[in-house]
């Protein structure tokens, strides 16, 4: 099997939430909604809202905000980028595997902006061999074609195997399985119990990275 390990971006190589966190204090005071705003803003996040067009939609119908649903979701996404960060360890443990004889990218669904934005200002960008936006390709995980893409960007080849690493169960896991990668669940226990079909269960990012060395060599 080629030594090939994709990482999902959000909730899995970067904090997102923590992020969101800061967003929701900023957002709450520049609109004056105070604390009870921002745990109702955590709380919608948690909810799984599946598109963040709707999520605006909703904060602007519970808040009664003048501005449009779509200038709010535009201003997140400008924002974002700001507030996320990859900690060094995660850094410092990617450049360990490709040091290792890894080829590693990154798969992630979301706008091109967004995610660009993440991936340049966090460094990732250029910690990794190559990496494959949904927003900027058409097409969105857990097609098969993203992770093609994503493997062809780091010089691999599309069915011969490797890793996805990530903590959504059928974007990443799925997804992942679909295109014939074997795959690493983050399980960040918010689904207790959750029935899976990945070859390997973690709780952090960094056990995935020491689960990947552990297997280096192995057919």
């Amino acid at each position: 099997m080629q030594r090939l390990a994709l990482f999902d971006l959000d909730k899995t190589l970067i904090d997102l939430d923590a992020a969101f966190a800061l967003w929701a204090e900023e957002f709450a005071e520049q609109h004056r909604l105070g604390r009870k705003g921002v745990d109702h803003l955590i709380k919608l996040n948690r909810n799984g809202i599946p598109h963040r067009e709707l999520f605006f939609a909703k904060v602007r119908e519970r808040f009664t905000l003048s501005t449009p649903a779509v200038n709010l979701w535009a201003a997140y996404r400008r924002r974002m980028p700001h507030l996320v960060e990859c900690r060094p360890e995660v850094m410092t443990g990617l450049a360990e595997l490709r040091a290792a004889g890894w080829r590693v990218g990154i798969i992630t669904n979301g706008t091109a902006d967004n995610q660009l934005g993440k991936l340049q200002r966090t460094g990732l960008a250029e910690a990794v061999d190559g990496y494959a936006v949904s927003g900027i390709e058409g097409i969105r995980k857990p097609d098969a074609g993203l992770f093609e893409i994503a493997a062809q960007r780091c010089g691999m080849t599309p069915g011969e195997g490797g890793w996805m690493i990530g903590d959504d169960l059928v974007a990443d896991i799925e997804g992942g399985r679909a295109a014939g990668l074997r795959t690493v669940w983050i399980d960040q226990a918010v689904r207790p119990g959750k029935e899976h079909r990945a070859d390997h269960v973690v709780s952090g990012i960094m056990q995935a990275i020491a689960l990947l060395h552990e297997h280096s060599g192995r057919p």
